[in-house]
């Protein structure tokens, strides 16, 4: 999966809400679910979009999954970000050399 597969899948805000309550560590559907607005099979199609996207990982224990948030799925989406950043911190470096040429030829 690439970086514009997580952007696709966390462009849903109930997927974000879904990725919060992972933060803390792995849990099973029903505990992901609990006091949402939707369906636990609502909240399951969103698992498996965001598991889809590399998001997640899914491991089997017992007779329920536990979802977790996947390391590599959101390092890839951290290295496109942080090139974003580096792209602006670039061209703001390249506006402020100009600005003090600019003030230095006054």
């Amino acid at each position: 999966m690439t970086y514009l597969d997580a952007i696709a899948a966390l462009a849903d805000p109930t997927r974000r809400v879904i990725i919060d309550r992972l933060r803390s560590g792995p849990l099973p559907v029903g505990a992901i679910a609990k006091g949402m607005d939707i369906s636990r099979p609502a909240v399951s199609q969103h698992l498996r979009v965001l598991s889809d996207a590399g998001l997640l990982t899914v491991t089997p224990e017992g007779n329920r999954r536990l979802y977790a948030i996947a390391p590599e799925g959101v390092d890839a989406l951290r290295r496109y970000l942080d090139t974003l950043w580096d792209d602006a911190l670039a061209a703001f470096a390249r506006a402020a050399t100009e600005k003090a040429k600019e003030n230095k030829d006054d």
